[in-house]
């Protein structure tokens, strides 16, 4: 093959994929850090804790030169069951530990979910802004998303109302993260309720992202946040360890499915990925011990700070915050005032000031131009420097 030989385009799905923006604004930022450029990244939702000392302690063990063979599919035995004694103690749900499915990220568990429950020509509900990349999940097995946009009103989720709305005789899920990414917010339980009833009226399937539940605050009645399993068994939920347990380069997560759905689940996941790595799933059954929970809820506390800093250095900049966060570590802000829509925000405020966001573009349509989301993953100290360096930005704006 000479050097001039053309090879196959790639396939209508590779070209028509979009973007992870998020990770775009994160390379461009990591190039410039590279050239000693001083770039404060608050583009990714990647926590800079780290995984909890055990885990890690049980990792270097395992590293020792032993066999380290797949496991099934489905996972660890023991570490499902782990998973399972989580949501006993933590959410007080019963989950057998034989609907549990280890994955290779919540990414792999999204990617399964769909991929078990979506047909060409469907239809599946979803906020407009969400995370970007269900819907090109969705797309990719033939599906259509209906964006339906939210406001600050709803907290920017869907209530009932909204997906009655939107639905349709090719309706064949509602997807739901809560916390949501991008803008941090929990669903109301009542309204989450509400729609579970709506969807298992109409025999479709109900998919929550809980990846963020463990950083929720708690309720007006000091109780945690409560898991969709609460009141719905029959839903398909998605969680990870990259976030609470502060795991992101791990690539390990899980979902829980309908003892109905597990055969399919776990053939779908031995041609997709095999299995999670193995020695993750070991170093991950350190996660769920007193020890661990300690820190990761100690952590839970510092993210509440770092949100505090969040919220009055937008404050004091004049960039208006619709909806104060409850959950995850993201603010989703208005970028209207400056005058500059929010692609164009994102890029001068990583060049002129040092400082790397996510624009709106990437959550959907409705909120495309207007709004940026930060993510407050990174330290106090770090904070309140991009905010320094935000709102000078602001300000020479003012003087344009």
């Amino acid at each position: 093959m000479t050097a001039s030989t053309k090879i196959p385009a790639p396939s209508i799905r590779a070209q028509e994929v979009q973007p992870f923006r998020a990770m775009v604004f994160g390379e461009k930022a990591d190039e410039m850090n590279a050239r000693g450029e001083d770039v404060i990244k608050l583009c990714l939702g990647e926590p800079d804790f780290g995984a909890p000392a055990t885990v890690r302690a049980a990792m270097q063990q395992l590293m020792d030169g032993r066999p380290l063979p797949y496991t099934a599919a489905k996972g660890l035995p023991q570490l499902r069951r782990a998973i399972s004694a989580f949501y006993a103690e933590r959410h007080h749900v019963d989950v057998s530990p034989s609907r549990i499915i280890i994955t290779m990220g919540g990414s792999t568990a999204l990617q399964l979910a769909i991929a078990a429950t979506v047909n060409p020509g469907d239809e599946v509900i979803a906020a407009d802004p969400s995370y970007p990349c269900n819907r090109e999940l969705v797309k990719s097995f033939g599906g259509t998303v209906v964006d339906v946009p939210t406001t600050a009103q709803s907290r920017y989720h869907l209530d009932e109302k909204m997906v009655a709305e939107a639905w349709s005789d090719h309706t064949r899920a509602v997807m739901i993260t809560s916390p949501s990414n991008p803008t941090g917010t929990s669903i109301p339980f009542q309204t989450l309720d509400e729609i579970c009833r709506f969807t298992a009226a109409r025999n479709a399937w109900t998919i929550v992202d809980e990846t963020y539940l463990d950083l929720a605050d708690t309720t007006s009645e000091g109780t945690r946040v409560r898991s969709v399993l609460s009141c719905d068994p029959r839903a398909i939920t998605v969680n990870s360890f990259s976030k609470y347990f502060g795991m992101t380069g791990w690539r390990l997560g899980w979902m829980v499915v309908p003892e109905e759905l597990v055969p399919a689940i776990d053939n779908l996941a031995t041609n997709y990925f095999l299995c999670a790595p193995t020695p993750v799933q070991y170093a991950a059954l350190q996660c769920f011990t007193p020890e661990s929970y300690e820190v990761c809820d100690a952590r839970r506390e510092e993210f509440r700070a770092r949100r505090t800093v969040v919220v009055e250095g937008l404050e004091r900049i004049g960039l208006h915050l619709p909806v104060v966060p409850d959950g995850a570590f993201y603010a989703y802000f208005d970028v209207s005032s400056t005058g500059l829509d929010a692609w164009t925000f994102c890029e001068r405020a990583l060049t002129e000031a040092h400082v790397a966001l996510t624009p709106g573009r990437d959550f959907g349509e409705s909120t495309a131009d207007t709004h940026v989301r930060l993510s407050y993953a990174a330290s106090r100290e770090k904070l309140t420097e991009a905010l320094r360096r935000l709102g000078e930005f602001v300000r020479s704006l003012q003087q344009d």
